[in-house]
Protein backbone atom coordinates (compact mmCIF):
# COMPACT_ATOMS: atom_id res chain seq x y z
CA UNK A 1 0.00 0.00 0.00
CA UNK A 2 1.41 3.21 -0.92
CA UNK A 3 2.31 6.23 1.31
CA UNK A 4 2.36 9.47 0.62
CA UNK A 5 6.20 9.98 0.45
CA UNK A 6 5.74 7.18 -2.42
CA UNK A 7 3.24 9.07 -4.33
CA UNK A 8 4.92 12.38 -4.29
CA UNK A 9 8.28 10.68 -5.86
CA UNK A 10 6.23 9.95 -8.70
CA UNK A 11 4.09 13.14 -9.02
CA UNK A 12 6.50 15.65 -8.16
CA UNK A 13 8.42 15.92 -4.65
CA UNK A 14 8.54 19.88 -5.41
CA UNK A 15 7.40 20.95 -8.64
CA UNK A 16 5.52 23.78 -9.38
CA UNK A 17 2.37 23.24 -7.24
CA UNK A 18 4.80 22.91 -4.72
CA UNK A 19 6.35 26.12 -5.31
CA UNK A 20 3.24 27.85 -6.31
CA UNK A 21 2.55 26.94 -2.91
CA UNK A 22 5.43 27.74 -1.27
CA UNK A 23 5.66 31.66 -2.62
CA UNK A 24 2.67 32.52 -0.28
CA UNK A 25 4.07 31.02 2.67
CA UNK A 26 7.35 32.88 2.46
CA UNK A 27 5.97 35.56 2.28
CA UNK A 28 3.78 34.60 5.50
CA UNK A 29 7.39 33.84 6.88
CA UNK A 30 9.04 37.48 5.93
CA UNK A 31 6.18 39.31 7.36
CA UNK A 32 6.34 37.61 10.66
CA UNK A 33 10.01 39.20 11.33
CA UNK A 34 8.67 42.88 12.24
CA UNK A 35 6.00 41.47 14.70
CA UNK A 36 9.08 39.14 16.44
CA UNK A 37 11.95 42.04 16.22
CA UNK A 38 9.76 45.40 15.33
CA UNK A 39 10.79 46.42 19.07
CA UNK A 40 14.55 47.56 17.52
CA UNK A 41 12.97 50.08 15.56
CA UNK A 42 9.68 50.79 17.69
CA UNK A 43 11.43 51.59 21.12
CA UNK A 44 14.77 52.74 20.13
CA UNK A 45 15.24 55.48 23.32
CA UNK A 46 16.21 58.80 21.33
CA UNK A 47 18.34 61.08 23.47
CA UNK A 48 16.34 63.07 26.49
CA UNK A 49 16.82 64.80 29.53
CA UNK A 50 15.58 62.84 32.80
CA UNK A 51 14.34 65.16 34.88
CA UNK A 52 15.99 65.01 38.56
CA UNK A 53 15.40 66.51 41.85
CA UNK A 54 18.53 68.86 42.51
CA UNK A 55 20.01 68.30 39.24
CA UNK A 56 19.19 71.24 37.04
CA UNK A 57 19.74 68.63 33.46
CA UNK A 58 20.79 65.61 32.66
CA UNK A 59 21.50 63.89 29.43
CA UNK A 60 20.83 60.46 28.72
CA UNK A 61 20.57 57.38 26.23
CA UNK A 62 18.79 55.14 28.42
CA UNK A 63 17.60 52.05 26.17
CA UNK A 64 16.48 51.67 22.86
CA UNK A 65 13.37 55.21 17.98
CA UNK A 66 12.89 57.63 15.46
CA UNK A 67 11.34 61.09 14.29
CA UNK A 68 7.90 60.66 16.66
CA UNK A 69 9.07 57.37 19.20
CA UNK A 70 6.75 54.92 20.91
CA UNK A 71 8.84 55.48 24.43
CA UNK A 72 8.12 59.59 23.84
CA UNK A 73 4.57 59.17 22.70
CA UNK A 74 3.52 57.24 26.07
CA UNK A 75 6.37 58.33 28.20
CA UNK A 76 8.37 54.96 28.08
CA UNK A 77 11.63 56.27 29.17
CA UNK A 78 13.40 56.75 32.51
CA UNK A 79 11.85 55.70 35.57
CA UNK A 80 9.08 53.97 33.01
CA UNK A 81 11.91 52.75 30.30
CA UNK A 82 10.76 48.91 31.99
CA UNK A 83 7.50 49.38 30.09
CA UNK A 84 9.21 49.10 27.13
CA UNK A 85 10.65 46.01 28.16
CA UNK A 86 7.00 44.93 29.16
CA UNK A 87 5.90 45.67 25.74
CA UNK A 88 7.73 43.05 23.92
CA UNK A 89 7.24 40.54 26.42
CA UNK A 90 3.85 41.31 25.50
CA UNK A 91 4.06 39.56 22.46
CA UNK A 92 5.94 36.85 23.56
CA UNK A 93 3.35 36.14 25.98
CA UNK A 94 0.96 36.15 23.46
CA UNK A 95 3.33 33.27 21.77
CA UNK A 96 3.91 31.47 24.91
CA UNK A 97 -0.20 31.47 25.63
CA UNK A 98 -1.52 30.29 22.03
CA UNK A 99 1.03 27.23 21.80
CA UNK A 100 -1.20 25.20 23.25
CA UNK A 101 -4.70 26.13 21.38
CA UNK A 102 -3.08 26.94 18.25
CA UNK A 103 -0.96 23.93 17.51
CA UNK A 104 -4.49 21.92 18.87
CA UNK A 105 -6.58 24.12 15.94
CA UNK A 106 -3.84 22.91 13.56
CA UNK A 107 -3.81 19.62 14.17
CA UNK A 108 -7.86 19.01 14.88
CA UNK A 109 -8.99 21.55 12.17
CA UNK A 110 -6.39 21.78 9.60
CA UNK A 111 -3.70 23.76 8.35
CA UNK A 112 -5.33 25.64 6.12
CA UNK A 113 -8.22 26.84 8.71
CA UNK A 114 -5.40 27.60 11.08
CA UNK A 115 -3.51 29.75 9.16
CA UNK A 116 -6.42 31.74 7.24
CA UNK A 117 -7.95 32.17 10.59
CA UNK A 118 -4.88 33.28 12.39
CA UNK A 119 -3.21 35.90 9.69
CA UNK A 120 -6.82 37.64 9.81
CA UNK A 121 -6.75 38.30 13.23
CA UNK A 122 -2.96 39.42 13.40
CA UNK A 123 -3.55 41.76 10.43
CA UNK A 124 -6.14 43.42 12.44
CA UNK A 125 -4.24 43.87 16.06
CA UNK A 126 -1.57 44.70 13.75
CA UNK A 127 -3.61 47.82 12.50
CA UNK A 128 -5.42 48.43 15.90
CA UNK A 129 -1.65 48.73 17.48
CA UNK A 130 -0.92 51.69 14.89
CA UNK A 131 -3.81 53.86 16.18
CA UNK A 132 -4.15 53.10 19.41
CA UNK A 133 -4.43 56.08 21.99
CA UNK A 134 -3.22 55.04 25.48
CA UNK A 135 -0.36 52.44 26.66
CA UNK A 136 -3.08 50.39 28.02
CA UNK A 137 -4.42 49.56 24.71
CA UNK A 138 -1.33 49.01 23.09
CA UNK A 139 -0.19 46.59 25.31
CA UNK A 140 -3.53 44.58 25.19
CA UNK A 141 -3.39 44.46 20.78
CA UNK A 142 0.44 43.35 21.55
CA UNK A 143 -0.81 40.41 23.46
CA UNK A 144 -3.41 39.68 20.87
CA UNK A 145 -1.39 39.63 17.92
CA UNK A 146 1.14 37.53 19.65
CA UNK A 147 -1.73 34.94 20.65
CA UNK A 148 -2.03 34.34 16.00
CA UNK A 149 1.01 35.23 14.63
CA UNK A 150 3.26 32.36 15.90
CA UNK A 151 0.44 30.42 15.36
CA UNK A 152 -0.04 31.18 11.72
CA UNK A 153 4.40 31.23 11.21
CA UNK A 154 4.52 27.83 12.74
CA UNK A 155 1.02 26.01 10.46
CA UNK A 156 3.12 27.46 7.44
CA UNK A 157 6.53 25.61 8.37
CA UNK A 158 4.65 22.75 9.34
CA UNK A 159 2.37 22.65 5.99
CA UNK A 160 5.53 23.58 3.38
CA UNK A 161 7.05 20.59 5.22
CA UNK A 162 4.31 17.86 4.78
CA UNK A 163 3.85 19.58 0.40
CA UNK A 164 6.96 18.10 -0.45
CA UNK A 165 9.14 15.07 -0.62
CA UNK A 166 11.87 13.53 1.16
CA UNK A 167 14.69 15.20 -1.16
CA UNK A 168 13.27 18.76 -1.04
CA UNK A 169 11.96 18.85 2.93
CA UNK A 170 15.51 20.33 4.08
CA UNK A 171 15.44 22.99 1.10
CA UNK A 172 12.19 24.35 1.90
CA UNK A 173 12.95 24.63 5.49
CA UNK A 174 15.70 26.51 5.07
CA UNK A 175 14.37 28.66 2.34
CA UNK A 176 10.86 29.33 4.56
CA UNK A 177 13.87 30.36 7.34
CA UNK A 178 15.37 32.39 4.76
CA UNK A 179 12.58 34.58 3.73
CA UNK A 180 12.47 35.97 7.69
CA UNK A 181 15.86 36.68 7.03
CA UNK A 182 14.37 38.87 3.59
CA UNK A 183 12.09 40.30 6.15
CA UNK A 184 14.85 41.93 8.86
CA UNK A 185 17.02 43.65 5.85
CA UNK A 186 13.46 44.67 4.49
CA UNK A 187 12.60 45.82 8.11
CA UNK A 188 15.89 48.08 8.66
CA UNK A 189 15.02 49.59 5.34
CA UNK A 190 11.60 50.35 6.33
CA UNK A 191 12.80 51.50 9.47
CA UNK A 192 14.75 53.98 8.08
CA UNK A 193 12.67 55.54 5.74
CA UNK A 194 9.58 55.77 8.06
CA UNK A 195 11.04 57.21 11.16
CA UNK A 196 7.21 57.84 12.81
CA UNK A 197 6.35 54.78 14.99
CA UNK A 198 2.53 54.65 13.82
CA UNK A 199 3.35 54.81 10.10
CA UNK A 200 6.19 52.15 10.95
CA UNK A 201 3.71 49.65 12.53
CA UNK A 202 0.83 50.37 9.83
CA UNK A 203 3.95 49.37 7.18
CA UNK A 204 4.35 46.36 8.92
CA UNK A 205 1.28 44.89 9.07
CA UNK A 206 -0.77 45.85 5.90
CA UNK A 207 1.35 43.88 3.67
CA UNK A 208 -0.08 40.91 5.15
CA UNK A 209 -3.55 41.54 3.59
CA UNK A 210 -1.74 40.11 0.51
CA UNK A 211 -1.55 36.74 2.15
CA UNK A 212 -5.72 36.51 2.13
CA UNK A 213 -5.25 36.57 -1.69
CA UNK A 214 -2.89 34.26 -2.03
CA UNK A 215 -4.42 31.51 0.45
CA UNK A 216 -7.31 30.64 -1.84
CA UNK A 217 -4.72 28.67 -4.00
CA UNK A 218 -3.26 26.98 -0.87
CA UNK A 219 -5.01 23.03 0.10
CA UNK A 220 -4.99 21.85 2.88
CA UNK A 221 -2.17 19.57 3.41
CA UNK A 222 -2.47 15.85 2.24
CA UNK A 223 -0.87 14.30 5.42
CA UNK A 224 -3.03 15.98 7.98
CA UNK A 225 -6.38 14.76 5.55
CA UNK A 226 -5.11 10.88 5.83
CA UNK A 227 -4.68 11.25 9.72
CA UNK A 228 -7.94 12.64 9.84
CA UNK A 229 -9.11 9.56 7.67
CA UNK A 230 -10.17 11.67 4.71
CA UNK A 231 -8.67 9.67 2.05
CA UNK A 232 -10.89 10.68 -0.61
CA UNK A 233 -9.93 14.57 0.17
CA UNK A 234 -6.22 13.63 -0.14
CA UNK A 235 -6.31 11.74 -3.34
CA UNK A 236 -7.98 14.63 -4.97
CA UNK A 237 -5.12 17.44 -3.83
CA UNK A 238 -2.59 15.09 -4.62
CA UNK A 239 -4.34 14.52 -8.27
CA UNK A 240 -4.81 18.22 -8.77
CA UNK A 241 -0.96 18.24 -7.79
CA UNK A 242 -0.14 15.98 -10.58
CA UNK A 243 -1.85 17.68 -13.03
CA UNK A 244 -0.38 21.03 -12.03
CA UNK A 245 3.24 19.30 -12.06
CA UNK A 246 3.03 17.85 -15.31
CA UNK A 247 2.87 14.05 -14.13
CA UNK A 248 0.77 10.95 -14.63
CA UNK A 249 -1.78 10.10 -11.67
CA UNK A 250 -0.44 6.60 -10.19
CA UNK A 251 -2.06 3.91 -10.79
CA UNK A 252 -2.15 3.37 -6.75
CA UNK A 253 -3.42 6.48 -5.78
CA UNK A 254 -6.60 5.58 -4.62
CA UNK A 255 -5.00 3.09 -2.96
CA UNK A 256 -3.10 5.52 -0.68
CA UNK A 257 -3.09 5.38 3.27
CA UNK A 258 -1.32 6.96 6.54
CA UNK A 259 0.20 3.78 8.29
CA UNK A 260 -2.14 3.72 11.32
CA UNK A 261 -0.67 3.06 14.87
CA UNK A 262 -3.47 1.12 17.16
CA UNK A 263 -2.69 3.93 19.66
CA UNK A 264 -3.07 6.87 17.79
CA UNK A 265 -6.57 8.86 17.75
CA UNK A 266 -7.67 11.23 15.45
CA UNK A 267 -8.02 13.93 18.31
CA UNK A 268 -4.09 15.10 19.00
CA UNK A 269 -3.55 16.05 23.24
CA UNK A 270 -0.74 17.49 24.78
CA UNK A 271 0.05 13.78 26.71
CA UNK A 272 0.99 12.55 23.12
CA UNK A 273 3.33 14.38 23.09
CA UNK A 274 5.22 12.36 26.29
CA UNK A 275 3.67 9.13 25.65
CA UNK A 276 6.81 7.31 25.09
CA UNK A 277 10.40 7.38 25.92
CA UNK A 278 11.78 8.74 23.02
CA UNK A 279 9.10 11.16 22.63
CA UNK A 280 9.62 12.59 26.33
CA UNK A 281 13.16 12.49 25.21
CA UNK A 282 12.72 14.33 21.84
CA UNK A 283 10.23 17.09 23.82
CA UNK A 284 12.36 18.15 26.86
CA UNK A 285 15.65 18.55 24.76
CA UNK A 286 13.88 20.42 21.98
CA UNK A 287 12.09 22.71 24.25
CA UNK A 288 15.38 23.37 25.54
CA UNK A 289 16.84 24.50 22.52
CA UNK A 290 14.27 26.57 21.69
CA UNK A 291 14.52 28.36 24.82
CA UNK A 292 18.05 28.92 24.10
CA UNK A 293 17.76 30.03 20.38
CA UNK A 294 16.12 32.14 21.01
CA UNK A 295 17.58 33.92 24.36
CA UNK A 296 20.92 34.23 22.42
CA UNK A 297 18.80 35.64 19.19
CA UNK A 298 17.02 37.93 20.52
CA UNK A 299 19.24 38.79 22.80
CA UNK A 300 22.18 39.74 21.04
CA UNK A 301 20.06 41.51 18.63
CA UNK A 302 19.15 43.64 21.70
CA UNK A 303 22.48 44.48 23.44
CA UNK A 304 23.63 45.40 19.58
CA UNK A 305 20.72 48.05 19.68
CA UNK A 306 22.09 49.14 23.36
CA UNK A 307 25.63 49.23 23.47
CA UNK A 308 25.66 52.41 21.07
CA UNK A 309 26.78 52.63 17.24
CA UNK A 310 24.82 53.17 14.55
CA UNK A 311 21.14 51.41 14.80
CA UNK A 312 20.59 50.93 10.86
CA UNK A 313 24.01 49.70 10.65
CA UNK A 314 24.28 47.22 12.91
CA UNK A 315 20.80 45.46 12.75
CA UNK A 316 21.37 45.10 8.63
CA UNK A 317 24.99 44.00 9.18
CA UNK A 318 23.84 41.10 11.61
CA UNK A 319 20.49 40.39 9.62
CA UNK A 320 22.52 39.76 6.14
CA UNK A 321 24.86 37.06 8.56
CA UNK A 322 21.76 35.29 8.02
CA UNK A 323 22.17 34.54 4.49
CA UNK A 324 25.55 32.75 4.73
CA UNK A 325 24.04 31.14 7.49
CA UNK A 326 21.65 29.67 5.28
CA UNK A 327 24.24 28.66 2.91
CA UNK A 328 26.06 26.96 5.18
CA UNK A 329 23.12 24.69 6.71
CA UNK A 330 22.11 23.90 2.88
CA UNK A 331 25.92 22.41 2.09
CA UNK A 332 26.79 20.55 5.41
CA UNK A 333 22.86 19.23 6.49
CA UNK A 334 22.69 16.45 3.65
CA UNK A 335 26.53 15.73 3.80
CA UNK A 336 27.20 15.80 7.72
CA UNK A 337 24.00 15.75 9.08
CA UNK A 338 21.44 17.73 11.35
CA UNK A 339 23.37 17.62 15.03
CA UNK A 340 26.96 18.15 14.65
CA UNK A 341 26.34 21.25 12.76
CA UNK A 342 23.63 21.96 15.32
CA UNK A 343 25.83 21.16 17.83
CA UNK A 344 29.00 23.19 16.34
CA UNK A 345 27.10 26.24 15.85
CA UNK A 346 25.42 27.08 19.20
CA UNK A 347 29.72 26.77 20.12
CA UNK A 348 30.17 29.03 17.64
CA UNK A 349 27.82 31.46 19.35
CA UNK A 350 28.79 30.74 22.82
CA UNK A 351 32.48 31.32 21.65
CA UNK A 352 31.81 34.87 20.08
CA UNK A 353 30.00 36.21 22.81
CA UNK A 354 32.31 35.18 25.53
CA UNK A 355 34.81 37.11 23.31
CA UNK A 356 32.89 39.97 23.29
CA UNK A 357 33.50 40.57 27.13
CA UNK A 358 36.97 40.83 26.17
CA UNK A 359 37.43 43.33 23.17
CA UNK A 360 37.35 47.05 24.19
CA UNK A 361 34.47 49.07 23.39
CA UNK A 362 36.57 51.05 21.50
CA UNK A 363 37.34 48.51 18.72
CA UNK A 364 33.80 49.26 17.46
CA UNK A 365 34.16 47.13 14.05
CA UNK A 366 35.85 44.20 16.27
CA UNK A 367 33.31 43.98 18.40
CA UNK A 368 30.26 44.16 15.54
CA UNK A 369 32.20 42.21 13.63
CA UNK A 370 32.61 39.15 16.15
CA UNK A 371 28.99 39.96 17.33
CA UNK A 372 28.04 39.12 13.82
CA UNK A 373 29.92 35.87 13.87
CA UNK A 374 27.76 35.18 16.69
CA UNK A 375 24.90 35.52 15.25
CA UNK A 376 25.47 33.75 12.40
CA UNK A 377 26.23 30.49 14.90
CA UNK A 378 23.04 30.86 16.71
CA UNK A 379 20.81 31.60 13.49
CA UNK A 380 22.27 28.49 12.34
CA UNK A 381 20.89 26.53 15.35
CA UNK A 382 17.71 28.40 15.26
CA UNK A 383 17.04 27.21 11.57
CA UNK A 384 18.13 23.48 12.56
CA UNK A 385 15.52 22.87 15.70
CA UNK A 386 13.01 24.69 13.30
CA UNK A 387 14.42 21.34 10.45
CA UNK A 388 14.70 19.09 13.31
CA UNK A 389 11.48 19.50 14.80
CA UNK A 390 9.51 18.71 12.36
CA UNK A 391 11.25 15.65 11.58
CA UNK A 392 10.80 13.93 15.08
CA UNK A 393 6.99 13.94 15.44
CA UNK A 394 3.88 11.51 13.48
CA UNK A 395 2.08 13.55 11.41
CA UNK A 396 -1.15 13.32 13.39
CA UNK A 397 0.91 15.38 16.92
CA UNK A 398 3.33 17.19 14.53
CA UNK A 399 2.00 20.90 14.55
CA UNK A 400 1.36 20.59 18.19
CA UNK A 401 4.76 18.97 18.98
CA UNK A 402 6.12 22.02 16.83
CA UNK A 403 4.02 24.55 18.64
CA UNK A 404 4.85 23.19 22.65
CA UNK A 405 8.67 22.68 21.56
CA UNK A 406 8.61 26.24 20.10
CA UNK A 407 6.73 27.76 23.10
CA UNK A 408 9.97 27.96 24.82
CA UNK A 409 11.18 30.42 22.49
CA UNK A 410 8.31 32.33 23.46
CA UNK A 411 8.70 32.08 27.14
CA UNK A 412 12.20 33.25 26.59
CA UNK A 413 11.07 36.05 24.78
CA UNK A 414 9.41 37.63 27.81
CA UNK A 415 11.96 37.38 29.75
CA UNK A 416 14.91 37.90 27.75
CA UNK A 417 13.85 41.84 27.48
CA UNK A 418 14.22 42.47 30.86
CA UNK A 419 17.95 39.85 31.08
CA UNK A 420 19.38 42.23 28.39
CA UNK A 421 18.30 45.96 29.39
CA UNK A 422 18.17 45.35 33.07
CA UNK A 423 21.95 43.59 33.22
CA UNK A 424 23.66 45.51 31.22
CA UNK A 425 22.66 48.16 33.53
CA UNK A 426 24.94 46.64 36.10
CA UNK A 427 27.54 45.66 33.39
CA UNK A 428 27.75 44.94 29.19
CA UNK A 429 29.31 41.38 29.25
CA UNK A 430 26.32 40.18 32.27
CA UNK A 431 24.32 39.10 29.65
CA UNK A 432 27.11 37.95 27.60
CA UNK A 433 27.90 35.35 30.36
CA UNK A 434 24.47 34.05 30.89
CA UNK A 435 24.28 33.44 26.62
CA UNK A 436 28.00 31.72 27.03
CA UNK A 437 26.69 29.08 29.29
CA UNK A 438 23.60 28.57 27.62
CA UNK A 439 24.87 27.67 24.26
CA UNK A 440 27.53 25.26 26.02
CA UNK A 441 24.73 23.23 27.50
CA UNK A 442 22.94 23.38 24.19
CA UNK A 443 25.62 22.18 21.92
CA UNK A 444 25.85 19.07 24.17
CA UNK A 445 22.39 18.42 24.47
CA UNK A 446 21.77 18.21 20.96
CA UNK A 447 23.78 14.56 20.30
CA UNK A 448 21.37 13.01 22.52
CA UNK A 449 18.50 13.36 19.66
CA UNK A 450 18.72 11.02 16.73
CA UNK A 451 20.07 11.76 13.61
CA UNK A 452 17.30 12.55 10.73
CA UNK A 453 19.59 12.66 7.51
CA UNK A 454 17.82 11.02 4.66
CA UNK A 455 15.14 9.61 6.50
CA UNK A 456 11.44 10.10 5.79
CA UNK A 457 8.79 11.86 8.47
CA UNK A 458 7.54 9.48 10.60
CA UNK A 459 3.63 8.86 10.04
CA UNK A 460 3.40 7.05 13.26
CA UNK A 461 4.68 6.87 17.19
CA UNK A 462 6.08 3.69 16.08
CA UNK A 463 8.11 5.36 13.55
CA UNK A 464 9.94 8.09 15.86
CA UNK A 465 10.46 5.26 18.67
CA UNK A 466 12.19 3.20 15.34
CA UNK A 467 14.46 6.49 14.96
CA UNK A 468 16.50 6.37 17.81
CA UNK A 469 17.46 2.14 16.48
CA UNK A 470 18.79 3.89 13.25
CA UNK A 471 20.83 6.34 15.09
CA UNK A 472 22.98 3.24 16.33
CA UNK A 473 24.23 1.66 13.47
CA UNK A 474 27.59 0.59 15.20
CA UNK A 475 24.91 -2.16 17.79
CA UNK A 476 22.67 -3.11 15.07
CA UNK A 477 25.63 -4.40 12.90
CA UNK A 478 27.22 -6.37 16.48
CA UNK A 479 23.55 -7.81 16.75
CA UNK A 480 23.57 -8.83 13.30
CA UNK A 481 27.26 -10.25 13.42
CA UNK A 482 26.12 -12.45 16.60
CA UNK A 483 22.89 -13.71 14.87
CA UNK A 484 24.96 -14.86 11.83
CA UNK A 485 27.26 -16.49 13.58
CA UNK A 486 24.74 -18.74 15.15
CA UNK A 487 23.17 -19.77 11.98
CA UNK A 488 26.16 -21.04 10.82
CA UNK A 489 26.54 -23.07 14.23
CA UNK A 490 23.12 -24.29 13.52
CA UNK A 491 23.68 -24.87 9.94
CA UNK A 492 26.84 -26.88 10.85
CA UNK A 493 25.01 -29.13 13.61
CA UNK A 494 21.73 -29.83 10.96
CA UNK A 495 24.67 -30.65 8.41
CA UNK A 496 26.53 -32.94 10.78
CA UNK A 497 23.12 -34.26 11.78
CA UNK A 498 22.09 -35.49 8.64
CA UNK A 499 25.24 -37.38 7.46
CA UNK A 500 25.70 -39.18 11.23
CA UNK A 501 21.48 -40.72 9.92
CA UNK A 502 23.31 -41.15 6.51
Amino acid sequence: MSTTDDILQQIGEFGLFQKLVFLPLCLLSALFAPVYVGIVFLAFTPDHRCLSPGVAELSQRCGWSLAEELNLTFDLVCENSWRVDLFQSCVNAGFFISFLGVGYVADRFGRKLCLLATTLISIVFGILMAIVPDYTSLLLFRLLQGLVSKGSWAAGLTMITEFVGLGYRRTVVILYQTAFSVGLVLLCGVAYALPHWRRLQLAMSLPTLLLLLCFWYVPESPRWLLSQKKNTQAVKILDRIAQKNGKPTPADLKMLSLKEDATEKLSPSFADLFRTPQLRKHTFILMYLWFTSSVLYQGLIMHLGATGGDLYLDFLFSALMEFPAAFVILVTVDRVGRLYPMAASNLVAGAACLAMIFIPHDLYWLSTAVACLGRMGITIAFQMVCLVNTELYPTFIRNLGVMVCSSMCDLSGIVTPFLVFRLIEFWQGLPLILFVALSLVAGGVTLLLPETKGVALPETIEDVEKLQRKAKPKENTIYLQVQTSELQGLGRDISLGTKGQR
